[in-house]
């Protein structure tokens, strides 16, 4: 089937835009591969330090050309999606080894869990984090010592901040290893009525510590579609994951058997190979714009609005806020996956999954088949991986979903149009997730409540304060002002006081990620409070009006955003946990329409 017009003309649009940016990028990659793999111009000396503690791979290393492959590793052992890549490395080698090449850990790059964090001084730190990852991948990979690379990581800020490295090193050929989900555990649905109860003081901190434990029980990534799996998602619709790859849970031979095939893949699309494939060159405006497609078509977490624009700006690609709109009024919400539905991703990967979706949004048009990919073009990733002996076999994945609860194809969908919403009017700029949020609350008008942190909603709603219809607007949470860390404390009350009747939205500079739920949502609003916008002007009681349908953010009240700017006292955002250390990346901070780096 023909590609749907509107794609085409998406597609062209950030092409036309990047145009210089994406020239830059692509002769820097030029001129990297003239210059032939990399270890061979370092001195004599530079290879026997790099080679020192290659056992016994030494020799190959200093006497032979065969392709060395560059490991970056998230692993950590107190993070159960990250726990998965102990193994890894060890695996990798040997595969390596038995195709004549060799591997090494080129280095590791910290892995935090927003979920660990949350509510925590260290969240203030999270999203920063990502541009931490870039760096400190791009320090393991300075060596010059690889002609090909693997990425292991898997969570929020890991697998952004991977790509910006891989980018930065576009002229390496390079797969993407994923961990998998851990198996599934209670219910969704049980663990949210849990936190709700105990918002209410109606359960114990007994009764939800067991919740939590019933949900979050083993190794592998959370089951509910977060940013950990859409990242997860994103890899395979933009072609850096092996086909089947996301959704295979830790420790099980299938598993085992893509690593070893991603191994096996990266060699063969090595420099000097017959089907050398740089990244750079996976990561081009079709693959951005295929990624796009996927998220909405998933219903995914709004933390990529921050992170796509950054990642494709590693690869001289702009993205705006349009593209995410556009991209949105074309693509329908195919997927029903926890928190917008009552299935995780373990239930999704059983209907269909990924290659069901990818291969009904090609043959709807809804997807760029040609892009490049590292199994050749997309058209691969409509297979799934099935085990055969101790290797991967593909095979043509469902053309039906087995349960259209979970997952419909693009003709029969959710909803017509994706998860995803642009807002801008006198307030300025953000975005809503409105996958999960029923229709009647798309537009939400009433008086503000004005708060500058989670602890002070909270105060407000146990001293029964919060009573009638209000629009929370919390403010002084974007990254220049504290980091922008996530806002999940608000959820279990803004969710009661939805229940009990009320009319009620939020509209924050911070972050809500892929679990806002079912509570209407103005979040990334920019410019932020810190930077003196209009967020920063308003008060109390002014009337505030979110418009999820027509796409509108604005204060009603005459004169509201003529006032000055109110001004907060951020220094207790300034040192403690290691904040200290992150102020250079505050100061530098993009707006979050900008993705909210702060190293481009």
């Amino acid at each position: 089937m023909a590609i749907h017009p509107t794609l085409t003309a998406i597609t062209d649009r950030i092409a036309e835009r990047s145009h210089d940016s994406r020239d830059a990028y692509l002769k820097k990659i030029a001129n990297a591969v003239e210059d032939g793999p990399r270890r061979a111009h370092l001195s004599c000396s530079g290879q026997a330090h790099a080679y020192a503690g290659a056992g016994v791979d030494q020799a190959k290393l200093a006497t032979e050309r065969a392709p060395n492959i560059g490991v970056v590793t998230a692993y950590n052992d107190m993070l159960s999606a990250h726990a998965p890549f102990a193994t890894y490395p060890d695996l990798i080698k040997q595969v390596a080894r038995e195709q004549g090449a060799t591997a090494q850990v080129a280095g590791g790059v910290p892995a935090m869990c927003d979920g660990v964090t949350q509510g925590e001084t260290g969240m203030e730190m999270s999203l920063f984090s990502r541009d931490v990852i870039a760096m400190a991948a791009a320090v393991a990979m300075s060596h010059n010592t690889f002609d090909a690379a693997l990425y292991l990581g898997v969570c929020d800020k890991i697998v952004p901040g991977l790509i910006i490295a891989a980018a930065s090193f576009g002229h390496i050929p390079t797969v993407f290893l994923p961990a998998g989900p851990m198996t599934s555990g209670i219910t969704n649905d049980e663990k949210a009525e849990t936190r709700k109860r105990f918002a209410t003081g109606d359960a114990t901190r007994e009764e939800l510590m067991a919740s939590e434990m019933a949900a979050y029980h083993g190794p592998g990534t959370c089951t509910f579609y977060g940013t950990a799996n859409t990242n997860q998602m994103l890899m395979e619709f933009m072609g850096l994951h092996l086909p089947g790859a996301s959704f295979v849970t830790p420790g099980t031979p299938l598993r085992d058997a893509l690593t070893a095939e991603g191994t096996r893949r990266v060699l063969e699309i090595a420099h000097g190979t017959d089907q050398f494939t740089p990244v750079g060159h996976v990561l081009d405006e079709k693959a951005f714009v295929n990624g796009l497609v996927g998220l909405m078509a998933t219903g995914g977490s709004t933390n990529l609005v921050l992170h796509l624009p950054a990642m494709a700006r590693a690869a001289g690609i702009i993205l705006t806020l349009e593209d995410f709109a556009d991209i949105s009024a074309l693509v329908p919400l195919m997927a029903r996956v926890y928190p917008n539905g009552l299935a995780d991703v373990n239930h999704f990967h059983a209907a269909g999954g990924l290659g069901y979706m990818i291969g009904n949004l090609l043959e709807e048009g809804l997807l760029h088949p040609d892009a490049t990919t590292n199994a050749g073009d997309l058209t691969a990733y409509a297979q799934e991986a099935k085990l055969d002996g101790d290797r991967v076999r593909w095979e043509p994945a469902p053309r039906a979903s087995l349960n259209d609860k979970i997952l419909r194809p693009a003709s029969d969908p959710f909803q017509k149009t994706g998860g995803l919403q642009q807002l801008s009017g006198n307030l300025g700029q953000g975005v809503i997730k409105i996958s999960a949020v029923d229709p009647e609350r798309h537009v939400i008008e009433a008086p503000a409540r004005i708060f500058h942190d989670q602890e002070s909603v909270k105060t407000a709603f146990k001293a029964g304060e919060l009573t009638g219809d209000i629009i929370f607007v919390v403010r002084f949470q974007g990254p220049r002002a504290n980091g922008m860390p996530e806002l999940h404390g608000l959820t279990p009350i803004l969710s009661v006081l939805q229940g009990r009747g009320q009319q009620v939205a939020l509209v924050t500079d911070g972050r809500m990620s892929g679990a806002s739920g079912k509570v209407p949502a103005a979040i990334h609003v920019a410019p932020e409070a810190a930077d003196g916008g209009p967020i920063a002007r308003i008060r109390d009681g002014d009337i505030v009006r979110l418009d999820a349908t027509n796409g509108t953010l604005e204060v009603l009240t005459d004169g509201a955003t003529d006032r000055p700017a109110v001004q907060v006292d951020l220094s207790d955002n300034a040192d403690g946990c290691g904040r200290e250390l992150f102020e250079t990346f505050r100061r530098a901070a993009r707006p979050a329409t900008e993705g909210a780096t702060s190293i481009f």
